[in-house]
């Protein structure tokens, strides 16, 4: 087993200033392709709407990158998303994941209505991409770096489509979910599922998302950050933690549905993939302080797997928002995978 601990470095400024359109100047397809495929919980093949981007040097081999149930598309900037995107430190020219030398590609994820299903399942995602590769006509995907959720589709697409992909990375992603994150998750669904029924949806898929902020970071930064003192306002004490937990609930209820919440957080936990099956080099790396895929997990997995691994452990105070905070620490792991398997 080769295991190998990044030491903590503060990330540099460069590398967090917004990505902007001139660096991320390449042919790119934002569209909506419609394929054909036979959904775990749906009767049969349907024909699917899968919502894309491929952007990246003409020629270039193609690299898919995707993130957790939160995240969307728009992994980076481009001309009809011109907003930096969720990964814009680590996608674009000169970056990790640099767009001269590949072409990156990205969906929606696809949830249980987008099926016509009762459920979505990781397996449902990987074949959605798989067809998608077909109908783009790519035959191959040079890599696949998944991160959270998008690991878990990763490591599926490895099972189900190892053909179509020459090196897996997942990230902060393990094969099956651990019973402590499926029961926090369980809690917060049912918290959507309360707000439903009693009309009040909003203020449940905050309060859902506020708990989930809570497994996410490490209890380090919540020491650092929020050790205050409690203040006196509208009648109660509020404590340091509280403005910040419900400042990113409303920002959650402003672009997320609550459907797409249950769905997607249940297919996390839904998720199962036989390591054996995935005969894939694979790359896995993990963040010291995650508290929803503990290290354990990865090393079980590592070990597990049907082809060679390796596991990198990034020291954090971010837990498992380590792959979205760590950038300057993932940068020379994913530069150095791509190298090998793209050609330096």
């Amino acid at each position: 087993m080769t295991l190998q601990a990044v030491p903590t470095a503060e990330p540099p400024a460069s590398l967090c200033e917004a990505g902007g359109l001139e660096r991320n100047a390449f042919p790119f397809q934002r569209h909506v392709r419609h394929v054909r495929f036979a959904p775990r919980h749906a009767e049969g093949a349907c024909d699917v709407a899968v919502r894309y981007l491929w952007i990246g040097a003409p020629g270039a081999p193609t690299v898919i990158v995707q993130g957790g149930i939160s995240a969307d598309r728009d992994v980076c900037a481009s001309e009809a998303a011109p907003r930096d995107g969720w990964w814009q430190a680590l996608v674009g020219v000169d970056r990790a994941i640099d767009l001269r030398r590949c072409r990156v590609l990205a969906i929606d994820w696809l949830d249980a209505q987008d099926l016509g299903a009762s459920a979505v399942s990781t397996a449902d995602q990987a074949d959605a991409l798989a067809a998608l590769l077909d109908a783009l006509q790519i035959g191959r995907a040079q890599a696949f770096i998944g991160a959270s959720y998008g690991a878990m589709v990763g490591l599926a697409f490895a099972a189900r489509h190892g053909h179509r992909v020459g090196h897996l990375v997942a990230l902060a992603g393990a094969h099956r979910p651990h019973p402590l994150a499926t029961a926090q998750r369980s809690v917060q669904r049912e918290i959507v599922r309360f707000g439903l029924r009693s009309g009040e949806v909003d203020r449940a898929l905050a309060l859902a998302r506020q708990l989930a902020l809570t497994t996410y970071r490490g209890s380090e930064e919540f020491a650092t950050r929020f050790s205050g003192e409690a203040r006196f306002a509208d009648g109660r004490f509020r404590l340091p933690v509280e403005d910040w937990l419900e400042h990113n609930g409303r920002r959650f209820v402003e672009r997320f549905d609550a459907h797409r919440y249950l769905s997607l957080s249940e297919s996390i936990d839904l998720h199962a993939v036989d390591p054996s099956a995935v005969r894939v080099p694979t790359t896995l790396i993990g963040f010291a302080t995650d508290r929803l895929v503990p290290l354990a997990d990865l090393c079980m997995l590592q070990r597990a797997l049907g082809a060679p691994a390796t596991l990198e452990v990034i020291e954090t105070v971010y837990g498992h928002d380590g792959f979205l905070k760590e950038t300057a620490r993932l940068a020379p792991l994913l530069r150095e995978t791509l190298n090998a398997c793209c050609g330096a």
